[in-house]
């Protein structure tokens, strides 16, 4: 299966990628088919081989993660949601909840604290000033 991929290259600590098409099976940085684009994470600099790029989608070749989201920040691929993102975010979404709602339960336990404390000292006021 052919795997559109980022390809590592440049200094240490200043990687730039290149966007290649490759065997599914060969290394990150072996010889790849074809090069197709250009992307520096630290410039967001991307250039993309748009015609290339097109040729080998519908040859049947699957981008990575990251090299999907290049592609549909170059406007080659519709937004999609993939499935992880949906429970990632339903995951989110309900841990949100659960800590909003164990944070009013805390508020309203240290509420009713504080409630019977007051109180306890109201009526020991009371009884050292009757005795």
């Amino acid at each position: 299966m052919i795997k559109l991929r980022l390809k590592r290259f440049g200094k240490k600590r200043e990687a730039s990628f290149r966007l290649v098409a490759c065997n599914s099976t060969s290394r990150r940085d072996g010889r790849p088919l074809q090069e197709l684009g250009f992307y520096n994470p630290r410039t967001k600099e991307t250039r993309l081989d748009t015609e290339a790029i097109r040729e080998r989608l519908g040859q049947g070749a699957q981008p990575t993660d990251v090299v999907r989201t290049l592609l549909e920040r170059g406007g080659l691929l519709e937004k999609t949601v993939r499935p992880a993102e949906t429970v990632g975010k339903v995951k989110q979404a309900a841990k949100r909840e659960a800590d909003a709602k164990e944070a009013a339960e805390a508020k309203a336990a240290a509420a009713e604290e504080k409630a019977a404390e007051a109180a306890a000292s109201d009526s020991a006021e009371s009884e050292s000033t009757e005795g």
